[in-house]
């Protein structure tokens, strides 16, 4: 909105022409919904500590975590708060794909609510089953699809990394692997949020890696350059991961190790389908599974998991996802957090080394 308001007003005010600029818009975005988080997360802990929203342990898993019962909980809320609202403050809210990602991150926050307030308010461990789960991500999901599919002039290819000529054309099936990408990325972060600091860490770091990568793809200069394919208005899109990135900065000075609040699935499935959304808009989906590596590794420990002591009564891992593999093992907790960060920087590092070599 300061955008379409002040933008308009530098004919007469010259210094109000630095917000044409994107690369200005970015980091006030990120610096916004960062002092957002950090100033307004004291006041939700007090708020959910009043109305007894406490985190709820499992007894399976290391000891150590019935420490953590009570913790309050749902703190995802002032994340997409801060998220919204920073970018809505520094996009351009006319750019269709900026609307795209705001609605998916919400209809993704609403399926967590709803799976967060059954667990914590309804006394309901598991929440949503399963099918309830998947069927409300999947039914969001089907409508951004369809949205890019019935676009005038969006392309079904994909972009592989690693490979400039090789762009398959997906086609009509382009809408159930979109589905694919917003939901298994937003569940791959929901299983990956176990430990203090764990999955909000690789979430800021794979919003860092995407903000460069829809600054590129929204630049016709820089994406024919490096022969990827250039979406004209993705660019805007940097803006709303910066906000990601400045909320969830914000919010790890209260949920790093030992949290004093936890973002529940109202934070971590929209967090994740936004950067799926994300990736989706800017064609770099595919990548999506490198920049996100560690809530892949995640998400693929629990298949493997399941998949092995159903079919044969064994377990792969100690205990499923694999941070809590690690734990069994013995190492502590805030080694198991850091040593993923820097799994995710390098796998960061990598996914971007992409855009050049192809």
């Amino acid at each position: 909105m300061l955008y379409l308001w002040l933008y308009p007003l530098h004919t007469e005010f010259s210094f109000l022409n630095v917000f044409r600029y994107l690369s200005f818009r970015i980091i006030y975005a990120a610096v916004t919904a960062f002092l957002l988080a950090f100033v307004l997360t004291p006041m939700l802990i007090r708020k959910l500590q009043e109305m007894g929203l406490g985190q709820q342990v499992r007894d399976d898993g290391p000891s150590r975590h019935l420490a953590k019962t009570g913790t309050p909980t749902m703190g995802g809320l002032l994340i997409l708060f801060a998220v919204l609202l920073s970018t809505m403050l520094w996009a351009d809210v006319t750019n269709r794909y900026v609307w795209l990602a705001i609605l998916a991150t919400i209809g993704f926050g609403l399926v967590g609510f709803v799976d967060d307030y059954l667990k914590v308010a309804r006394n309901q461990p598991k929440g949503l089953s399963a099918s309830q789960k998947i069927l409300a991500q999947g039914l969001v999901a089907l409508g951004i699809g369809l949205f890019f599919y019935f676009l005038p002039g969006y392309s079904t290819k994909l972009s592989v990394p690693f490979f400039k000529n090789f762009t398959p054309d997906l086609g009509l099936f382009y809408i159930p692997f979109a589905i694919l990408v917003i939901v298994g990325a937003s569940n791959a972060v929901n299983l990956t949020d176990g430990l203090d600091g764990l999955a909000v860490g690789p979430v800021m770091i794979a919003a860092l890696a995407y903000t460069i990568v829809a600054y590129v793809v929204g630049n016709s200069i820089t994406s024919e350059y490096l022969l990827i394919p250039y979406i004209p208005g993705a660019g805007e899109l940097s803006v709303f991961t910066a906000a990601i990135f400045g909320s969830s900065l914000g919010f790890l000075w209260f949920n790093t190790y030992p949290a004093s609040v936890f973002m529940g699935d109202v934070g971590s499935l929209p967090l994740g389908a936004a950067l799926g959304t994300v990736a989706v808009v800017s064609k770099h989906e595919l990548l999506l599974l490198l920049v996100g590596g560690v809530f892949v590794i995640e998400a693929i420990s629990v298949i493997f998991q399941v998949a092995s002591y159903k079919s044969r009564g064994k377990r792969i891992f100690l205990m499923a996802p694999i941070h809590h593999h690690f734990e069994m093992k013995g190492w502590e907790e805030p080694k198991v957090v850091v040593r993923l960060w820097i799994i995710a920087i390098l796998l960061a590092l990598l996914s971007l080394s992409t855009l050049k070599l192809r």
